[in-house]
C-alpha cells in the first residue's frame, strides 16, 4: 500500500515537539505511536523506527515517531523515562488531530520506551491506549543487573577451564575477583526482590496487569536488558499477575540483539507487529477518555 510521510509539530507544556507522520493511502482506525528508548530521537537506533513505521504503514497503519522534549528537535530540557508521560500524551493527541479516524493507539516502545508505555498506562489510564508492543523491557536494579550476571555470565565463565588456570596462575586481576564476590553477594538473596524494586518496576507490573487490552511482548535472546527482565519479571511477585494477562502474546528471538540491529531481525520484528495489529479487535465506539496527564 502507497503511504506518505509527513513532519508534524506540536506541543507540549511550554515546549514544541517534532514528530514524523507515517500515513497509509488507506489507514486503518488503529494507529501507532513509537517511544524512543535512552538518549534517541526519533530514527532510532539503525533506523529501525523509520524503517518499522515505513513498514508498518505500507499495512494500513499510521504511524507517528517523535523526539521527546529536549532530544533530536524537539525543544525544552531532557529527560528520561519516568519523565515522558505528558510528551507520549501530547503525540497521541498531535496523531488523532491529524488523523482524526485513528480512534485506538498502540504504544511500541524499545528497552526503557517500554518501561515508558506501561508508566504513561499506569499513571493515566487512557482509553484511547488499545494495546503495548514491548521489546526488551527495562527493569534495571542493581540487584537484578547482579543475578542476571552471575545466571548468566559468571556461571559459564566459572565453568571455562580457562578460567580457572587465569585465576591459579594470578592472571585474573583482584578487581574482577572483587567484581565477582559483590555479584554473588547482591545475589545470594541478601536483598529480596520486593525489597529493592524501585518504584518504576512495579508501576510497570500494575499497569500491565491491568491493561485491558493486547500485549505483544517481543524478547532478544542475545541480551542482557531482556534476561534480567525475565529473572526479574518471574521472581517478583508485583509480576506474578503480569503473567496471567489474558491477553499476552510472547515472542522469543534466540538470536536476535537489544536492538534488532540485523535485517533479519528487525524483519521479524516489523512481521510480528503487522501480524498481531491484525488480531486486535476494536476496543469499542464508546467516547475516548482524555488522559489525566495534560500535555498542554
Amino acid at each position: 500500500m502507497n503511504y506518505r510521510e509527513k513532519a508534524l509539530v506540536f506541543h507540549c507544556a511550554e515546549d514544541t515537539l517534532l514528530g514524523i507522520l507515517s500515513v497509509p493511502e488507506r489507514a486503518e482506525d488503529t494507529g501507532v505511536v513509537v517511544i524512543v528508548g535512552g538518549p534517541q530521537y526519533r530514527a532510532g537506533s539503525h533506523r529501525q523506527f523509520v524503517l518499522l513505521s515505513r513498514a508498518l504503514a505500507s499495512a494500513g497503519y499510521a504511524v507517528l515517531r517523535f523526539d521527546y522534549r529536549g532530544m533530536g528537535d524537539s525543544s525544552g530540557d531532557a529527560r528520561d523515562f519516568l519523565g515522558a508521560n505528558a510528551d507520549v500524551a501530547a503525540a497521541i493527541d498531535a496523531m488523532q488531530t491529524h488523523m482524526p479516524n485513528v480512534r485506538n493507539v498502540v504504544l511500541w516502545g524499545l528497552c526503557d520506551g517500554a518501561s515508558a508505555a506501561l508508566l504513561y498506562c499506569d499513571e493515566t489510564s487512557d482509553e484511547r491506549v488499545a494495546g503495548l508492543c514491548l521489546l526488551n523491557p527495562w527493569v534495571r536494579s542493581d540487584a537484578s543487573l547482579a543475578r542476571t550476571q552471575v545466571k548468566h555470565y559468571y556461571t559459564q565463565r566459572l565453568l571455562q577451564r580457562d578460567f580457572w588456570y587465569k585465576l591459579f596462575s594470578g592472571k585474573v586481576a583482584m578487581k574482577a575477583l572483587s567484581g565477582l564476590l559483590r555479584n554473588l553477594q547482591m545475589s545470594a538473596g541478601r536483598s529480596s526482590p520486593s525489597q529493592v524494586a524501585a518504584s518504576f518496576q512495579q508501576r510497570m507490573a500494575r499497569a500491565w496487569s491491568c491493561f485491558p487490552g493486547g500485549i505483544l511482548l517481543l524478547l532478544s535472546g542475545k541480551d542482557y536488558t531482556a534476561k534480567e527482565f525475565l529473572g526479574y519479571a518471574q521472581s517478583d511477585p508485583a509480576w506474578q499477575a503480569a503473567w496471567r494477562h489474558p491477553k499476552l502474546s510472547r515472542h522469543d528471538l534466540p538470536e536476535a540483539d537489544h536492538t534488532f540491529s540485523d535485517g533479519q531481525a528487525r524483519r521479524m520484528v516489523e512481521q510480528l507487529t503487522s501480524d498481531w495489529l491484525q488480531t486486535q479487535a476494536p476496543i469499542d465506539n464508546a467516547p475516548r477518555q482524555a488522559p489525566l496527564v495534560q500535555s498542554s
